[in-house]
């Protein structure tokens, strides 16, 4: 024989801090809602209600708190190869999911790269 529980399924207060964490954490490339609220042991259609409510928040974090790794392909162009190595242009190039390409040389500044680098992170 089986035990049936009854009874009404408690409602848990979240910490405003903890909801801020979650949303973040569904909002992350490649992060998919229904696993991070299986993480957090929360229904996924509160982590939307939480998205929504926080999306029009002001202080809701702009970008995910966690640091994210992109993947980077290093090649040498035809030129570079056969140019001596002093008179080589220090460049990087910047591929965002196939979507951007941001090319970046020698003195750039690097605060500015980095408000377009997450402007364009946002678009993705």
């Amino acid at each position: 024989m089986g035990i049936i529980a009854t009874g009404r399924r408690r409602n848990r207060s979240w910490p405003e801090a903890l909801k801020r964490e979650i949303v973040a954490a569904s909002f992350a490339p490649g992060a998919s809602v229904s696993v991070v609220a299986r993480h957090y042991d929360v229904n996924a259609n509160q982590v939307f209600n939480w998205r929504k409510l926080y999306r029009e928040d002001p202080r809701a974090p702009a970008v995910p708190v966690v640091p994210q790794l992109i993947p980077v392909v290093v090649t040498a162009e035809q030129d570079a190869v056969t140019t001596q190595a002093s008179t080589v242009a220090a460049m990087i190039e910047i591929d965002l999911a196939g979507k951007y390409r941001v090319r970046v040389s020698r003195g750039v500044d690097a605060e500015a790269l980095r408000r377009v680098l997450d402007v364009l992170e946002q678009r993705r």
